[in-house]
């Protein structure tokens, strides 16, 4: 179990909670809109990463099921991802066969384990926060941008694309004017009547015990049927396309195995590696980014999610799937549901597996412009105009490096946008440490000044330039009292100034006195942290 100061921990093994009644009747509910919002994201990440359409089906399914199984986190809810795309695709193409790249990805699942087992998750903890929002609200605003057009009946850009340049040679300010100069007036019904079955069914309480995606999807499929043949009529692209099983032999036959040949194979190595480091970043700030949208605030226990991630690609690798991460845009959906356990996301892999046997031609009649509302209101929930109300009375120091996060994930994409993110928020954490280290009192003493210069807590090494100022500074002639009884640690470069500025003060008459300061300060080791009941 991982605990974490200020929150309850997700990991907590408590297998009884998932059949409760108060939390089964949220989360089947939850599990059937992420299902809504899955579908057409995993067809359209298979059919832009160049794999067969059925793995982003069967991805979905093992993201549900197994990866939601094995899981710490309540809320999150993993797929394939979009920022996989262009890696799996150009790997394919650099490995020459499908199969090839399944060896590849079953060997970043073992390398995922791996880096569970060894907990590389703990880097979780170091995500600041103003950048964890300002990829929240980024997220939210690519899906409004991303989906209108889907809303309006151009469907040139497949489904879950979150980058700003697009692979036919335009970008998503410039898909928007396309879409405006192609709409559809059918589409653009649906989701309109989509949008205000999303805001107003829930207003009333006695109808809300049906989910209001699926009134979305059940009004979309009656509008679509009966502007068939009219003016209005939507083409066959703007509906959800699940391939079609017709036997029990023909589903088999779409699973597909590694090549075990190529394990000697350099290049599969390499493709294993960035995918298991992009695939485990990815999943990581997903984590961070539910929690904190997590009306309980639960933490979940970041290597247990590394291990089960490893073990869900482990799986899609050997089966013919694609490589998966936490998602954020369907564990926002599974929040914003109302979801309570991951009884959700596994719900809704067992969702995709039914349906895709079961009744994939009634699936074939959803069209995907009321999916998008669905998708347009969980980009709004996500970038509210209160949040960056919230942010701005936070002051700078958190507003800055939300905004610029925010500018940098739309214009390139979630890992770059988060790294320049991260860039800004460290500079300021640096800055703000730079300024604390000390405090000072000055008290007469005579014809002298008597300066008290009262040492942090914790005084780092980042602290060491605004110490050496401050030192260096002082008036000549003065009475200096360096207090460290205060000081659980002080680093040894702090320590050395100090010692060599009560050696070389007499030149400036300065008469230095070190108070409880030791010769030598030990870091705790990490177990010696931890609470052991």
């Amino acid at each position: 179990m991982q605990i974490k100061q200020g929150g309850v921990s997700a990991g907590d093994l408590n297998l009884k909670k998932y059949f409760l009644a108060k939390n089964l009747k949220k989360d089947l509910p939850a599990g059937l809109v992420v299902f809504l919002v899955a579908l057409p994201l995993c067809l359209g990440i298979a059919l832009a990463s160049g794999a067969p359409l059925f793995s982003g089906i069967l991805s979905g399914i093992i993201g549900g099921i197994v990866i939601g199984t094995l899981s710490g986190s309540q809320l999150s809810v993993a797929g394939p991802a979009a920022g996989l795309t262009v890696i799996v695709l150009n790997s394919i193409a650099s490995l020459g066969s499908f199969d090839a790249f399944l060896l590849a990805l079953v060997l970043a699942g073992a390398l995922q384990i791996v880096f569970g087992l060894v907990k590389a998750g703990t880097i979780a903890n170091y995500f600041p926060s103003s950048v964890i929002e300002g990829m929240l609200a980024a997220i939210g605003i690519i899906l409004i941008m991303k989906q209108f057009p889907h809303a309006v009946g151009f469907d040139s850009d497949f489904e879950g694309d979150e980058g700003f340049s697009q692979t036919d040679s335009n970008n998503t300010f410039s898909g928007i004017l396309r879409a405006l100069a192609k709409i559809n007036y059918g589409a653009v019904i649906i989701a309109a009547v989509s949008l205000l079955l999303m805001i107003y069914w829930p207003k009333f309480k006695k109808l809300a015990i049906v989910p209001a995606p699926l009134m979305v999807v059940v009004a979309g499929v009656v509008l679509a049927t009966v502007f068939s043949g009219t003016g209005l009529a939507l083409l066959d692209k703007q509906y959800v396309q699940i391939p079609l099983v017709n036997s029990t032999g023909e589903f088999f036959g779409l699973f597909k195995s590694p090549n075990f040949s190529g394990i000697g194979n350099k290049a599969v190595w390499i493709t294993a590696a960035t995918i298991a480091i992009v695939a485990s970043l990815e999943t990581l700030l997903s984590l961070e980014a539910v929690d904190k949208i997590d009306p309980i605030k639960r933490i979940s226990p970041t290597n247990r999610e590394l291990v089960a991630q490893g073990a869900g690609n482990l799986v899609s690798g050997m089966l013919g799937g694609l490589p998966m991460t936490a998602v954020i845009v369907r564990s926002s959906a599974n929040v914003n549901a109302g979801a309570r356990t991951k009884m959700s996301a596994i719900f809704h892999g067992i969702l995709l597996l039914v349906c895709l046997l079961a009744i994939p031609s009634l699936l074939n009649k959803i069209p995907l412009s009321c999916l998008a509302a669905i998708l347009l209101t969980v980009g709004y929930k996500l970038a509210r105009i209160g949040l960056f109300k919230h942010m701005w009375h936070k002051g700078l120091d958190q507003f800055v490096p939300f905004v610029i996060t925010i500018v940098a994930v739309v214009f390139t994409d979630l890992l770059i946008g988060v790294g320049i993110g991260m860039l800004v928020g460290v500079f300021y954490i640096l800055r703000t440490n730079l300024r604390n280290p000390y405090f000072y009192t000055i008290s007469p003493n005579g014809e002298k000044n008597t300066i008290r210069i009262k040492l942090a807590e914790e005084v780092s090494f980042l602290n060491k330039a605004a110490i050496q100022i401050t030192l260096t500074s002082l008036p000549k002639g003065s009475d200096v009292v360096i207090d460290g009884s205060n000081s659980r640690y002080i680093d040894p470069d702090v320590l050395e100034i100090i010692n060599n500025y009560k050696h070389n003060a007499y030149t400036k008459g300065i008469i230095v006195q070190l108070q409880d300061i030791k010769e030598r300060y030990e870091i705790p080791p990490l177990k010696d942290l931890v609470y052991k009941p």
